[in-house]
């Protein structure tokens, strides 16, 4: 088999080992103490029944696991580590999986050093080797000596051979000694964790009161022992954890589908308390496709196309670390923009270095916003600086002007300062360019906004997001582009960070509520502008691509990489990635985190009113001294069939982005209970108890009336002390309870709206779980080894037909809340 350039990973656990794994939870301890009091007693159905639903509960998780885990490959494939190799006088990028030793690899800031390499050429190249050696400090590389596998590259560019791969490397060395587990349980599933414990305890109590009470009453000892048992049984939501999984997965799937790689789960939750978003104008607001639209030389602004500039060309060509040769274009859209103004002018990359052969460069940095190249030309060294027209002006003394140079006198500086002034306040953004500390001019770019940036942040507006845009470009470029977006209309709503500077961060704070734009900012700043955030109260997701960004990008509460330009450094530090670098796509993000957060919840609730009213019905029953409603057998049945499916279509559903984006921010300490969370539990557990009661006591009360007898409890023991009365109520309660459920979902799509106004077709699985619910609730009733098993009766065709219309009265609940709630609004 093939060496591959990838770590042995630590073999995953086996099938046998994934069960008992799904088995080690409170809720299958309870069914477990359950099956074994059951055994006790020589209820042998229902321990089986019982060990059939832990095993059924089982094989779903671990099938679920294994889902999850194809999905989980997926998205390591999908953010995979790329390699740029020469090969064949071509560069081309490469998954890194696919390098072997002596391939030539290109590197440059923010790329994830790929294999063990020694290098061949170093420009200022420094690498932070914490990942080998524990030191977080850059170490400075030189030619002929090497950089390691999993290493980050800080600064600077080099190129080297590729000496080790995989395994052999030396971080493989150290990977082959250690095995790495982590835990994948996100605050939430932790929070359910503690809620499954909760309500076991809830269980064993309410056992033991009800057994308590029982023996106080004189009921039958073993009677109440199975009685306790249907109790405990009640207590518990056993499709809970799985669901919950599940729901996850299928999130994190879609939010991928839509362009978000999840890479650390508990954002899912926090994307629904986001409250403001700081994102990057080029390539995220914008279409990071730019182009040169004007240039500034000998005093006055040009239209690009109109004639070709004396000395510009050159200088912003030879200082440029991009690639253009024919279809293949790599590098930053900046350089390649200068690359294709160039070339417009038949002005082209690769003849100029073989006339002018690079000796020396100081790469761009976002602190020092510029790049320097030395070159040779006519026997002499010359120098370039491109970068940002502060910075450049600031290392300049001379101007060059109609082919002579000319002191830069401080009147030529402020003309020069008014072209950018000039060219910036129409949006474009502006470079500068010297040779030898020599001004030779500006260059003007355009990047055109994305159409579905403005929708999005109108979006984000109602949601109460408030969108805030980070910049290195000039303050008048900002503002325009700022404008434009509907983000800002006065200059006074943009910072820019030498401002920024000044400011305590006690005054940024106060100040930074009434901030849309922040300009001529330094990756260190973005940490400052986070922070300022989340003191005055707000939930920060920022974007980032650079090496640099990667401090914000953890500092956020929400960290969001570039997918196709983001550096390896930004992706490694970020809890989501892009893969189209679009800022719609953070809307929609933000909307599918609120979409999985609420399906859980609206899954949650359901199955808590669904046990909550099998707990009334147990409990209000033998509180009363009535035989018991329902055997444990039903409790399981219902548990798995009728609760199981229909919450598993909730957790499916696909949620109106539309609704969700028009609630508020969601606060990150709330409880899944809140917003009438405790409500809807208690309203529609009582609801469901009193509907199987009134099923379960029908047939008695009826059988009183015909007998004149007078309707007391005493009476109502009486009747119900005929097995073959007691099968039939029984199996009256059990089909009420089970098929109300199977309702009750149905409403719980959406508490907002009326069933009549949902979209039924958008969740196909609801339909799923409503016919297979009822169809498997009619098989215990029909079939006559399902009759046997469960002690129910066959029921008519009439009893059918009012059972599921006293079995849809959650429905009917649910409209008239919506009712309700719509009086009150009008009122």
């Amino acid at each position: 088999m093939k060496n591959e350039n990838r770590l042995i990973e630590e073999a995953p656990p086996s099938v046998l080992e994934k069960f008992v794994s799904q088995l080690n939870n409170p809720f299958t301890f309870v069914l477990f103490a359950a099956a074994a009091i059951s055994l006790l007693l020589s209820e042998y159905s229902d321990v089986i029944v019982i060990l059939a639903v832990v095993i059924f509960n089982g094989v779903f998780g671990v099938i679920q696991e294994g889902k999850a885990e194809h999905a989980l490959a997926a998205l390591k494939k999908m953010t995979s580590p790329t390699a740029l190799i020469r090969k064949g006088g071509t560069v081309r990028r490469v998954p890194a999986v696919s390098l072997e030793p002596g391939d030539v690899v290109l590197l440059e800031a923010g790329d994830q050093v790929p294999a063990d390499i020694q290098l061949t050429e170093a420009s200022h190249l420094a690498v932070e080797e914490s990942a080998l050696t524990g030191e977080s400090l850059p170490v400075h590389k030189s030619a002929g000596q090497s950089v390691f596998m999993s290493t980050l590259i800080t600064d600077g560019r080099g190129e080297g051979v590729v000496t080790k791969i995989g395994m052999d490397t030396e971080i493989g060395k150290i990977a082959a000694l250690i095995h790495k587990s982590e835990s994948s349980q996100t605050p939430l599933q932790k929070r359910l964790g503690k809620l499954g414990k909760s309500l076991s305890i809830l269980a064993l109590v309410l056992c033991a009161l009800l057994f308590a009470l029982a023996l106080a009453m004189g009921r039958d000892v073993p009677e109440m022992l199975v009685t306790a048992i249907s109790l405990a049984v009640a207590a518990v939501p056993e499709g809970l954890p799985a669901i919950v999984t599940i729901v996850l997965a299928i999130g994190v799937s879609r939010l991928a589908s839509a362009g978000t790689i999840v890479r650390k789960m508990p954002s899912v939750e926090t994307l629904g308390s986001v409250s403001v978003v700081c994102s990057d104008k080029t390539g995220t607001l914008t279409q990071n496709r730019m182009t040169v639209t004007a240039y500034y030389e000998n005093g006055k602004i040009t239209s690009a196309s109109e004639r070709k500039p004396s000395r510009l060309l050159d200088g912003f060509v030879l200082c440029n670390n991009a690639i253009l040769a024919g279809r293949q274009r790599i590098g930053d859209p900046t350089e390649l923009a200068l690359l294709d103004w160039a070339a417009s002018h038949k002005v082209y990359k690769e003849a100029l270095e073989i006339r002018y052969p690079r000796v020396d460069e100081q790469p761009f940095s976002s602190e020092a916003r510029r790049m320097a190249t030395r070159h040779k030309k006519n026997g002499r060294l010359i120098s370039y600086i491109k970068g940002a027209s502060d910075v450049v002006l600031a290392k300049c003394t001379e101007l060059a002007s109609y082919g002579s140079v000319k002191p830069l006198t401080a009147s030529a500086r402020r003309t020069i300062e008014q072209a950018v002034e000039t060219m910036s306040g129409e949006g474009l953004r502006v470079l500068a360019l010297a040779e030898d500390n020599v001004f030779l001019g500006l260059v003007g770019m355009k990047d055109p906004v994305r159409p579905e940036s403005l929708p999005a942040i109108r979006r984000f507006r109602e949601a109460g997001i408030q969108t805030v845009m980070i910049t290195g470009d000039h303050k008048n470029t900002a503002f325009s582009i700022a404008k434009e977006l509907e983000l800002a209309d006065q200059p006074s709503q943009c910072l820019t960070g030498e401002e920024l500077d000044r400011l305590s961060d006690e005054e940024l704070e106060q100040k930074i509520t009434n901030c849309r734009v922040f300009a001529r900012v330094s990756p260190g700043h973005k940490v400052r502008i986070v922070k300022a955030f989340q003191k005055s109260g707000h939930l920060a997701a920022m974007t980032g691509d650079g090496v640099n960004d990667a401090p914000s990008l953890k500092t956020a509460d929400i960290g969001i990489a570039m997918g196709k330009c983001g550096t390896d450094v930004a992706k490694g530090a970020a809890d989501m990635i892009l893969t189209d670098d679009n800022f719609a796509t953070i809307e929609k993000a933000i909307a599918g985190g609120r979409g999985i957060y609420e399906n859980i919840r609206k899954s949650v609730l359901f199955l808590l009113s669904s046990n909550f009213g099998e707990i009334m019905t147990m409990f209000t029953a033998v509180a009363a001294g009535l035989a018991v409603p329902l055997q444990a057998i039903h409790i399981l049945w219902v548990n798995l069939i009728t609760d199981s499916l229909p919450a598993l279509a909730l957790g499916m559903d696909k949620n109106e982005d539309a609704l969700l984006m028009h609630d508020p921010p969601r606060d990150p300490e709330e409880s899944l209970m809140a917003h009438g969370g405790w409500f809807c539990t208690c309203f529609y557990g009582f609801l469901i108890a009193g509907i199987s009661l009134f099923a379960f006591l029908m047939l008695p009360v009826l059988m009183l009336r015909q007998m004149d007898m007078e309707l007391t409890l005493g009476n109502l023991r009486v009747a119900l002390e005929t097995p073959a009365v007691l099968a039939r109520a029984q199996t009256y309660a059990f089909t009420t309870l089970g098929v109300s459920q199977l309702f009750h979902a149905i409403g719980m799509r959406n508490q907002r709206k009326s069933i009549f106004e949902m979209n039924h077709l958008q969740n196909p699985m609801m339909f799923l779980a409503l016919f297979l619910g009822l169809g498997l609730q009619a098989a215990v009733t029909e079939i006559p080894v399902l009759i046997r098993i469960f002690g129910t009766a066959p029921l008519a065709l009439h009893e059918w037909g009012f059972l599921l219309a006293l079995s849809a009265v959650p429905l009917f609940a649910h409209q008239l809340l919506l009712l309700r709630k719509s009086g009150k609004k009008k009122g």
